[in-house]
């Protein structure tokens, strides 16, 4: 059985029935999950949450228009107009004032420019747990592509044992070979029988972990597309390097984290700093609900008034928030250094791992070939009497044995791409 073939059936049978099977590419699969993985939606939500921050952030540094309605009674005395209370003009007043009020403060400017890179981060995070997911997924969809090749396999070793076991039995028969290589190849048999059934259950395990990431419901049937042997060529470090500099999500939001830190540290001095604040009236203030008194004086006018607060003295809080947002972007500065090492780092561990399994693909896919060559050879030496029996049974473990192998070289090749992509992005 050749691997050429475009799709590999796996099927949740016993649980989904005669269910219609979908066919799931590796793309297909990466945009199921980004639509049912619940974290990767958390991080897409706290992204938009991180935007509707800086908006209203934002917002906040916008003059603000708001309507007053107030109605107030005061109790008289039958002596002054003003009733009990002396601060009044009168027994009645109506308030119904527009209100445009405006703060003006280097904390809130800070503060915006604080969401700003909080914002920035929170995209970056996205980022991550966006290639998180796609390698996650790609992991899980070539080994399931893997396990099932392997099954493959261990169906066609079984083919081969069985033949061997009708070959010597024949033989037997014949008188051309003991009953030691009848026994011999009927153990061999069996143990492909068992090998076989220890794969099925891995291919089965295999679809249930790549379901869980894909479907709300694993028990979903579905088949997959086997490109395993479809590998791309390793770009130079030199360009993986820029890449990862260019591109790596870790970084950008390890300076976002800092840049917001920075803003942090502005927004705690901006404390020691006066603020100003402006509001405008506009409507009726008086002691009827008109826009003219009995008298016929016009009610309704305007007034202005600012405000200006300068701290002086709080007891060393201001002093205490500034330490604080001080030793806060330290460690964003600690955090940026260790996760730029640790780039640098796994992207050179990551990279000599592809750089050696694509070196051993094609050694891997030799030795196939030698062994199934070898395991020919010996038949036909077997037949014409030049071989044992177990000469024979070596030959078929060589040859399962390197099928399985060649089948790992290029699911390691794929995993030591899909490492360096969640650097890179490439």
């Amino acid at each position: 059985m050749r691997f050429r073939s475009v799709l590999l059936l796996l099927t949740a049978a016993a649980a989904c029935g005669a269910q219609d099977l979908k066919t799931i590419d590796l793309r297909t699969a990466l945009d199921l999950a980004r639509r049912n993985n619940p974290a990767f939606q958390s991080a897409v939500l706290s992204s938009q949450l991180a935007r509707e921050d800086r908006k209203q952030a934002k917002d906040s540094l916008l003059p603000s228009l708001s309507y007053l309605n107030q109605y107030v009674y005061t109790q008289g005395d039958g002596v002054r107009p003003s009733g009990v209370f002396v601060a009044n003009d009168g027994v009645h007043i109506y308030n119904s004032q527009g209100v445009l009020h405006e703060d003006l403060s280097f904390a809130k400017r800070a503060d915006y420019l604080r969401t700003v890179a909080a914002e920035s981060a929170a995209k970056a995070k996205q980022e991550i747990a966006a290639r998180g997911l796609v390698s996650a997924v790609t992991q899980s969809y070539y080994a399931l592509v893997t396990a099932a090749r392997k099954s493959a396999n261990a169906r066609k070793s079984l083919d081969e044992a069985r033949q061997f076991v009708d070959l010597t039995t024949k033989q037997e028969k014949g008188g051309e070979v003991a009953r030691a290589d009848v026994v011999k190849a009927e153990l061999t048999a069996e143990q492909r029988k068992r090998d076989l059934q220890d794969a099925e259950l891995a291919t089965e395990k295999a679809r249930i972990a790549l379901a869980i990431l894909l479907f709300p419901d694993y028990n979903t049937a579905f088949q997959v597309v086997d490109d395993l042997g479809q590998t791309r060529t390793l770009a130079p470090l030199a360009e993986v390097r820029a890449l990862a500099a260019r591109n790596n999500p870790d970084i950008r939001a390890a300076e976002a984290a800092l840049r917001q830190e920075d803003y942090g540290v502005s927004s705690a001095r901006a404390s020691y700093l006066p603020s100003l604040s402006f509001d405008f009236f506009y409507g009726i203030n008086a002691n009827q609900f008109a826009i003219h008194a009995p008298d016929g004086a016009r009610n309704l006018g305007y007034s202005a008034q600012g405000s200006l607060l300068i701290p002086v003295w709080n007891w060393g809080a201001s002093a205490s928030r500034v330490r604080q947002a001080n030793l806060k972007r330290d460690q964003a500065r600690l955090d940026l250094s260790l996760t730029q090492r640790q780039l640098l780092a796994n992207l050179d561990s990551f990279y000599r791992e592809a750089e050696s399994a694509q070196l051993q693909v094609a050694s891997l896919q030799h030795s196939l070939e030698l062994a199934a060559e070898g395991l020919k050879l010996t038949l036909l030496r077997y037949q014409a009497g030049e071989a044992t029996a177990l000469e024979v049974t070596d030959a078929q473990a060589t040859l399962a044995q390197s099928r399985n192998a060649y089948d790992d070289g290029l699911n390691r090749y794929r995993m030591s791409l899909a490492a360096l992509e969640t650097l890179t992005g490439i």
